[in-house]
């Protein structure tokens, strides 16, 4: 693929500075959130002279096919939820703050999930779809998913700025970020390189932020970035660096 990382992650960053300019400062959703998914329009269009190269990339949203083995819709699904809630039981167990009546909008599931799917679209189409084939082709599985990692923090941190979030808030979870962005190239390999896989465990990250207690309000990036960290850890040990797909013991 003759495509350049680094241009797309100006372009990124470029097209996002009108929408952190007019975005209201309490809006808990960044309004840059579909930059990934023109820039990458924007340069497939140039790189493939004309719409054709948009429409397949397009019709990746919903590559579900490439998912060959359905096993893999367990981690896709559950993972998210599962590494949340044992935050949320290490939160419990050391006494962090929680609130003493919890509220979990669960008749909001259906709504966000289609929320989250859409916003996850706008933002994996462009670091997945796009970017994430290019970079692995250079570097490792592990090296593309750090540095892909470290660009998403770092385009968040506006957003986390104009929502009040302490510089020590947004570390963790940066180091959060980064660990699920390990998590989902990992998926993305496995699954034959399914865009959808991926928009799925974003909207399932995200979803799952909302649904803990008092919608997120409690969430403790530091618990979470540190339990997401080991999870990566734990799935580099086993599937090994260079391309994340190669299980150690199969």
């Amino acid at each position: 693929m003759n495509r350049s990382p680094v241009r797309f992650f100006l372009l990124v960053f470029a097209l996002s500075i009108p929408f952190w300019l007019i975005q209201p400062r309490d809006w808990p959703i960044s309004a840059s959130v579909g930059a990934p998914l023109l820039a990458a329009s924007i340069l497939v269009y140039r790189e493939e002279g004309g719409g054709g190269g948009v429409r397949r990339l397009s019709s990746r949203v919903f590559d579900q096919r490439r998912i060959r083995k359905k096993i893999w819709y367990v981690p896709i699904i559950l993972l998210m939820p599962l590494l949340y809630l044992l935050t949320y039981l290490v939160m419990r167990l050391i006494g962090l703050p929680l609130p003493d009546e919890p509220y979990f909008p669960l008749l909001l599931i259906p709504l966000l999930l289609v929320l989250f799917f859409i916003l996850g679209i706008g933002e994996e189409v462009g670091w997945t779809g796009y970017v994430t084939d290019p970079m692995q082709e250079r570097w490792s599985a592990l090296t593309t998913s750090i540095i892909l990692g470290l660009v998403t923090a770092i385009w968040h941190f506006v957003p986390l700025i104009q929502m009040g979030r302490t510089p020590i808030w947004i570390a963790w979870w940066s180091l959060s970020a980064v660990s699920i962005r390990l998590l989902t190239v990992w998926l993305y390999n496995n699954t034959g390189r399914s865009l959808f896989a991926a928009i799925v465990i974003h909207a399932m990250n995200n979803l799952s932020v909302a649904l803990y207690p008092n919608y997120g309000s409690h969430w403790d990036p530091a618990v979470a970035g540190v339990i997401t960290a080991i999870a990566a850890v734990i799935v580099t040990f086993l599937w090994g660096s260079r391309t994340l797909a190669r299980y150690r013991y199969g």
